[in-house]
C-alpha cells in the first residue's frame, strides 16, 4: 500500500511540474521577466467569501504570508507598502467560476480552475506591473457542498468550516515554490533543497521545477540528488532537461556506478537529454553500456528506451546484435524483466532502423 502510494504521489508531482508555465513565460517581455527575476517584495490579499458574504479570515493570510517568508520573500498586507508584485487569494465557500489559465495543458492539471467545481475553493493568481498575469491556481476540499460536511463532523457553522479546511489545504499545496518558478528565481528553488529537514515530496516538486526552468545553478545538487533512490530518477530527468551541462555527470554514472539505480536513472537522463536537445554525444557511452559484462536488466532497459528516443543508425546493430540474444531465452513463466527488456530494445529498433539505410 505504501509503494503504491508513493508511486501514486510521484506521478502527481510529475504531472504538476510538468504543467508550468514556462512556455507561456516566453510571452512576457524582457522587462516583465527581470522584474519577475528580482521581485522581492510580495504584497499578499486575500478576500474569504462565505454564504455570509465577505468576511475576516486572517487565518488565510497568515498561511500565505508564512509560507512565503519561508522561501525567502518579504511579505506586506498593505496596498500602500512598496512591493513588487501582487499575489492574490480568493477563498469561497461556493466557488464562482473566473476563467481557465490560458496555459496551454495547464488547463487539465489538478491544481487548476475546474468548470465544474462549485464547492469550497482558494484561486490564486498574482499581478505584475497592474497586470494580472494568466497563472491561475486552485485549491480544493475533498466536499463540495460545506454545510452537509459541516454537519456530519459537528463543526457549527458551514462558512467557517469550509475556511478552516481550505486553510489545511493551503498549508499543504506548495504555491510558494510553484511562484518561485514561475518568476524564474531558481535560487530560492535550491536552497530548499539544501535546507536540512526538507521533506522527500517537496525535494520531488523543486527538482523537477529546476528541470524544467533548465536551471545550470542547480547542477551541483541535481548531482548530489542523484545519490539518493528516492530521488534519483526525477533527479536525472531534471539533468536530462537541462542539457548537454548534464551529459558528463549522467555519462559517469552510468559507467562508474556500482548501483544498478542510479545507472538506470542515468540512461533515463540521457534519453531525456537526446529526445529534447538531440544530442548524439550520448549515443557511443549508451552503446558501450547496453550489454556489457554484468550490466544489469534494468539498466540495460532504460539504456534501450533511451536509444531509441534519438534514432542512430550507429544503434541499430548493436540493438539488433541484443535481441537475438534475448530471443534465445526462454523461462517458464516468462521473466517479466526480460520481458520489459524485450519490449524496449523491439521498441529501440523500430526507432532507429530504416530500409533505405542499407540499400
Amino acid at each position: 500500500m505504501t509503494t503504491l502510494l508513493r508511486v501514486g504521489t510521484l506521478a502527481l508531482l510529475l504531472a504538476l511540474a510538468s504543467g508550468t508555465s514556462w512556455g507561456y513565460r516566453e510571452y512576457f517581455t524582457a522587462e516583465q521577466k527581470a522584474l519577475l527575476a528580482k521581485a522581492q517584495t510580495v504584497l499578499v490579499e486575500v478576500l474569504a467569501l462565505t454564504d455570509k458574504g465577505k468576511e475576516d479570515q486572517p487565518a488565510l493570510t497568515d498561511v500565505a504570508v508564512r509560507r512565503l517568508r519561508e522561501l525567502g520573500y518579504t511579505v506586506v498586507t498593505d496596498s500602500a507598502q512598496a512591493h513588487d508584485v501582487v499575489v492574490r487569494m480568493k477563498c469561497e465557500q461556493r466557488k464562482t467560476w473566473e476563467g481557465t489559465a490560458t496555459m496551454g495543458s495547464d488547463a487539465d492539471l489538478p491544481d487548476s480552475p475546474s468548470r465544474i467545481w462549485k464547492g469550497p475553493a482558494c484561486q490564486l493568481n498574482y499581478v505584475l506591473g497592474g497586470t494580472k498575469i494568466k497563472w491561475q491556481k486552485e485549491v480544493r476540499t475533498d466536499f463540495e457542498d460545506a454545510a452537509e460536511a459541516a454537519q456530519k463532523a459537528n463543526a457549527g457553522d458551514p462558512g467557517a468550516y469550509a475556511m478552516a479546511k481550505l486553510k489545511d489545504r493551503l498549508e499543504q499545496y506548495d504555491f510558494p515554490v510553484l511562484l518561485a518558478a514561475e518568476w524564474g528565481q531558481p535560487e530560492r528553488l535550491i536552497k530548499v533543497l539544501d535546507t536540512p529537514g526538507t521533506k522527500e515530496i517537496r525535494k520531488l516538486k523543486v527538482i523537477a521545477l529546476l528541470g524544467d526552468m533548465l536551471s545550470h545553478e542547480a547542477l551541483p545538487q541535481l548531482k548530489e540528488a542523484l545519490k539518493d533512490k528516492d530521488l534519483s530518477k526525477q533527479a536525472a530527468v531534471a539533468l536530462g532537461n537541462i542539457g548537454q551541462e548534464g551529459i558528463p555527470i549522467l555519462i559517469d554514472i552510468l559507467k562508474t556506478s556500482t548501483q544498478p539505480e542510479l545507472q538506470a536513472a542515468a540512461a533515463k537522463g540521457l534519453g531525456q537529454v537526446g529526445a529534447l536537445h538531440g544530442d548524439p554525444s550520448i549515443i557511443p557511452p549508451l552503446l558501450e553500456m547496453l550489454d556489457a559484462p554484468g550490466i544489469d536488466i534494468a539498466v540495460q532497459t532504460e539504456i534501450a528506451w533511451a536509444l531509441g528516443k534519438l534514432p542512430d543508425k550507429r544503434s541499430v546493430e548493436p540493438l539488433f546484435a541484443l535481441d537475438r540474444k534475448l530471443q534465445k531465452i526462454r523461462t517458464d513463466p516468462p521473466d517479466p524483466l526480460i520481458k520489459k527488456l524485450k519490449e524496449a530494445v523491439f521498441w529501440a529498433i523500430k526507432q532507429c532502423y530504416t530500409e533505405d539505410q542499407y540499400s
